[in-house]
């Protein structure tokens, strides 16, 4: 049997489905549904010809690293294909469902003057979201120290 240190040392090679679910100790089923719902790239090949690379193993490690962090699926879809995702995947795009939970965060400028923005659909990082409400408010200093003077 193959063990990751084995195949993470190795060259590049190939696997077949029985080989991955092996190594990353998931059921077939369960990279058939992540492969469909666009986490990792599809394999080479069809049917029994089919074949996994060290690509797919290292998303399905990747996967399994944030799930087991508590994140999920959505959360780490959006955090691959922020990242780069998996080559040749376009993200789909997700549709506000009723019932789910969005975090906004709420800048408020002056009176009158906010900025509201949902960091995961803009892509930003935390850190990211800081800078830009530092930007915001730096923007908006300069406009009225000049419209004082």
């Amino acid at each position: 049997m193959l063990s990751i240190l084995t195949v993470m040392k190795g060259q590049e090679r190939n696997f077949t489905l029985d080989e991955l679910v092996g190594l990353v100790d998931l059921p077939r089923r369960t990279v058939r549904y992540y492969i469909q719902i666009g986490l990792i790239e599809k394999p080479e090949g069809l049917g029994r010809g089919a074949h996994y690379s060290q690509l797919h193993l290292e998303q399905l490690l990747e996967i399994r690293k944030w799930q087991q962090a508590g994140l999920s699926l959505e959360r780490i879809r959006e955090l691959l294909h922020a990242s780069g995702g998996p080559e040749g995947l376009v993200p789909p795009s997700l549709p506000r469902q009723r019932g789910s939970l969005e975090v906004w965060s709420h800048l408020v400028v002056d009176e009158g003057v906010e900025l509201v923005i949902e960091a995961g659909r803009a892509n930003l990082t935390p850190e990211q979201v800081r800078a830009l409400a530092e930007g915001v408010m730096a923007l908006y200093e300069n406009i009225r120290s000049k419209e004082e003077s």
